[in-house]
Formats: structure tokens, C-alpha cells, sequence
């Protein structure tokens, strides 16, 4: 039997690779939520990215975060990828919202 093949993704562009943290599994209140009614993740951690992009008019726009940050990112939108067998999203940098710390 043949071993698994890892796959390697480099973004193009403004692209960015997340694999999205788990969803919060309990409400503050300490109600456990059944998988059904989990919302999407929101927050993610960045596994690579693209150079950035160049505009029409050749100016190029460097990528703002970094590999390994993590990050909130806009909760519609992008392409679910799988890596490995786990479902990531590929998104546009314009469309993460802010840097988790």
C-alpha cells in the first residue's frame, strides 16, 4: 500500500492559506452546541500565502500578515480547499478583518 501524499500549496497573488481553528463547542452559559448549529470557524491560522499583487498600473501591494499568524477573516466567502484530508480556505487578503493575538 502506497503512503500518503502530502500536498504543498503555494498561494498565487493576495492569496492566503488558512486552516480554520474549531468552532467553540459550548455557549458561555456552558450549553453544549451539537455539530448542526456550529457556526462557521472565523478565525483561522495562516499556513502560507502569496506574494502579494500588482495593480493595473503595476504597483505591487506586499502581503500585510504572515505565515503562522492568526487570523479573523470574513466569515462568507472564499474557497474551501482540502489539504491532507482537513478543509482549509483559501481567501484574498482583502478579505481577513484583523490579526488575532
Amino acid at each position: 500500500m502506497a503512503g500518503k501524499v502530502k500536498i504543498r500549496i503555494q498561494p498565487l497573488f493576495d492569496n492566503v492559506l488558512i486552516k480554520p481553528l474549531e468552532a467553540e463547542e459550548k455557549t458561555v452559559s456552558g450549553i453544549i452546541l451539537p455539530d448542526t448549529v456550529k457556526e462557521k470557524p472565523q478565525i483561522g491560522l495562516v499556513m502560507a500565502l502569496g506574494p502579494g499583487k500588482v495593480t493595473p498600473k503595476g504597483e505591487k501591494h506586499k502581503m500585510v500578515i504572515k505565515v503562522n499568524q492568526k487570523v479573523m477573516y470574513k466569515k462568507w466567502g472564499g474557497n474551501e480547499v482540502k489539504v491532507n484530508g482537513e478543509e482549509w480556505t483559501l481567501i484574498s487578503q482583502d478579505d481577513v478583518l484583523a490579526i488575532v493575538e
